[in-house]
């Protein structure tokens, strides 16, 4: 199965950081690509990259113009994050396709509200979409997902209790 995340609307002043970090997430937590609308933005598709250098995986992030071309081109099932939706552990269990996880940014607009297959909340307080992205990606692919090893890593970190032990892959 396939996920791929669609952040909206990117501002790279503003947003710069919250949009790394949801990148991060959805690397970290199993998804394979993150499509970002808004402004395109190099140093942000640089920072990824350099992660994806250096930690691994085939992770992508691209970008688009329009959520809307995202939406019609996109072949499975399309889950927006909203605290305004339905409680998302009652409908996990109902997403059996590719999955398209989307995440505001800027006010989303209502077309996305009723284009989606599923809007639904990882809790009903305001809080942030890194945090919900999370949650949600790991309640859909279950823990297994947090400790693995990605191919093409130049390092890895070995747990430790005390200290940062990060083993170079590559002599």
């Amino acid at each position: 199965m396939v996920v791929k995340v669609l952040r909206l609307g990117h501002r790279p002043v503003r947003d710069k950081r919250i949009s790394t970090h949801l990148a991060l997430v959805a690397r970290a937590f199993g998804a394979e690509e993150l499509i970002y609308t808004g402004v395109q933005d190099k140093g942000f598709k640089e920072s990824v990259e350099k992660v994806v250098d250096s930690w691994g995986g085939r992770f992508q992030l691209k970008h688009s113009e329009s959520w809307k071309k995202v939406f019609k081109e996109f072949d499975g099932q399309i889950v927006h994050l909203s605290m305004y939706g339905e409680d998302f552990q009652k409908k996990v269990p109902e997403l059996s396709e590719d999955l398209l996880v989307v995440v505001g940014g800027k006010k989303v607009p209502s077309q996305v509200f009723d284009e989606s297959d599923f809007n639904l909340s990882v809790g009903n307080q305001p809080h942030s979409e890194v945090s919900a992205l999370g949650v949600f990606l790991y309640e859909f692919f279950g823990p297994e997902g947090l400790y693995k090893d990605f191919e093409g890593a130049e390092r890895k970190i070995n747990p430790s209790a005390r200290s940062k032990d990060v083993e170079s892959l590559t002599n």
